[in-house]
């Protein structure tokens, strides 16, 4: 079976959870007998290729990548639905000609690749990874930074955040948006008032356009997801999620899987220093900071902080994290290849996960478990449902550096106690798992049709 692969991003160049998820599941199918082929997108403004699709190989996986410089966003509708792409789906469908379409994110392609696909009668099989189906931020996070349960009846909540987000420059900050950003039922109700702001302020560029887009998202999205034919959620919470929101397709509950060794965790041969890591992206949505200020409360000398991820030096974020970090036992090193993860997670005591929104089920997690290496998360559900209290991790109230330091404190306080978890943290699901439950929906899929 020919099976196209649709990803907001790919290989080398883009390489965080639903990419890695992409890949295992394409060198499964691909282990399996079938045909795998992955169709990613590079990111408007990153640099333009010579053409609108490149093709390349990664892994022995053939990719087509579409460069998203030649469909330039002109207003927030385009991030979700873009007719103007509907040509190169049906290019590319017709030249690829696949029995099935996989689509593990659909930013970057819009749901204009599922009305395309649909009209070629070709079956439509989803992977969710994040809230994007129903969330403009795909974090479900409110504008106060708590958890956010979808879009309210007149979309006032989400036209909160997206003020609120187009305000986090200070520079555009002004009384007229923040009186916006606390009462937007005041620009939903009221369009003259709307134009009005518009013309004395100049709010940002397209503002009724992106006022009504935000406001059409929810129904557009779940209009066209209703036309895949099956789903599949990698946690109950994110499952739930959809299903309250208005998904009517089959959403069937699939974990992710890794191939990790499980090979036992050697004990270190001293109590100290107790290794700490992060392994991820350095954002405050990822919560960083929060790991970096709780760390630096910690009595020194008895434990480490090693952060593996991309920093940026010129981001004001990553320079904050620098310089909270002087003067502690706090190592950036980093990013590394995929395929050394066992070998970094081998190096940490324990791996913190401290989000500042609701992950699901993150490969990181999964990868922590499968080599022994106990967690430390937030408390996101999409993360919780992994972790038994004291067995294999811990957790925290999001956002909360206190509680965090007091399981950092907890943990160097009783070295030996807690290295005992390596023996009980474990996470026996593969790939290979995984991908024999993704058949099993293809089949059912294709049996219907």
């Amino acid at each position: 079976m020919r099976i196209a692969i649709f990803v907001h991003g790919f290989f080398p160049a883009h390489f965080y959870g639903t990419e890695t998820y992409t890949l295992n599941l394409a060198k499964q199918l691909q282990k399996a007998g079938h045909e795998p082929i992955v169709i990613s997108a590079n990111y408007q403004g990153e640099p333009m290729s010579e053409e609108a699709i490149s093709t390349y190989v990664y892994e022995e996986i053939p990719v087509y990548c579409i460069d998203k410089n030649y469909f330039p966003n002109t207003r927030l509708r385009d991030i979700y639905y873009q007719p103007q792409m509907s040509k190169i789906f049906k290019d590319l469908l017709e030249h690829i000609k696949p029995d099935l379409v996989h689509v593990t994110h659909i930013f970057n392609h819009t749901v204009i690749l599922l009305e395309t696909v649909a009209k070629h009668n070709i079956p439509i099989v989803g992977t969710l990874t994040d809230f994007f189906g129903f969330c403009f931020k795909s974090t479900l996070e409110a504008a106060d930074g708590s958890l956010c349960q979808g879009p309210d009846e007149h979309k006032a909540n989400c036209l909160t955040c997206l003020m609120r987000s187009k305000g986090n420059n200070q520079q555009e900050q002004s009384v007229i948006r923040r009186i916006i950003a606390k009462y937007p039922w005041l620009l939903l109700r009221n369009i003259i008032l709307l134009e009005y702001v518009n013309r004395i302020t100049g709010l940002y560029k397209n503002t009724v356009m992106n006022i009504q887009d935000i406001k059409d998202r929810s129904e557009i999205m779940l209009k066209y997801y209703s036309l895949y034919d099956a789903v599949i959620a990698p946690t109950k919470f994110l499952r739930k999620a959809y299903i309250t929101n208005g998904l009517k397709v089959p959403v069937h509950l699939i974990y992710f899987g890794t191939d990790l060794p499980r090979i036992p965790k050697n004990f270190p041969s001293t109590k100290y220093p107790i290794r700490f890591g992060f392994i991820g992206q350095i954002s405050s949505h990822k919560g960083t900071d929060i790991l970096v200020d709780a760390f630096c409360r910690l009595p020194k000398g008895l434990a480490e902080l090693h952060i593996y991820g991309q920093m940026d030096k010129n981001n004001t974020y990553s320079e904050k994290l620098l310089s909270s970090s002087k003067g502690n036992d706090i190592f950036f090193k980093g990013t590394f290849p995929s395929n050394q993860i066992a070998e970094v997670l081998n190096t940490l005591d324990f791996l913190v996960i401290p989000s500042r929104w609701h992950e699901n089920s993150p490969l990181v997690l999964l990868n922590a478990l499968a080599s022994h290496t106990p967690v430390i998360v937030s408390e996101g559900k999409g993360m919780t449902e992994f972790i038994e209290e004291g067995k294999n991790g811990y957790v925290f109230p999001m956002g909360s550096v206190d509680r965090l330091e007091k399981v950092l404190r907890k943990i160097i306080d009783n070295p030996e106690s807690s290295r005992e978890m390596f023996k009980t943290t474990e996470y026996p699901r593969t790939n290979e798992m995984m991908v024999n439950d993704v058949l099993s929906v293809y089949e059912s899929v294709m049996s219907r049709r």
